[in-house]
């Protein structure tokens, strides 16, 4: 099937959105940040990309999990109690 281009792009948001959060609570309270009206702005595009990185991974596996042949979802393996669907034998010509 290939790999959906979603899973390394969501794990390379998630690395960078950690980066930025964890020197953005290193340097809370620093000078660095007069220039942007005392604003962390590290912090919150930090989160922006978690929040992005997340979703772009969880769809990434979501649509994997999803196309898998072999191992189908729950609510379509075939359930033994229930009889199987079948479709009338239709004959021409009689």
């Amino acid at each position: 099937m290939g790999l959906d281009l979603r899973i390394p792009l969501g794990l390379m948001f998630l690395a960078i959105g950690g980066l930025l959060e964890a020197y953005g609570l290193g340097t809370w309270h620093s000078a660095i940040y007069e220039r942007s009206l005392g604003e962390n702005l590290n912090i919150i595009w930090g989160g922006v990309l978690l929040l992005f990185g997340g979703l772009m991974y969880g769809l990434g596996r979501r649509a994997r999990w999803q196309d898998d042949p072999m191992n189908p979802r729950p609510w379509e393996e075939a359930r033994p109690w229930e009889e199987p669907v079948t479709e009338p034998v239709k004959r021409h010509g009689h």
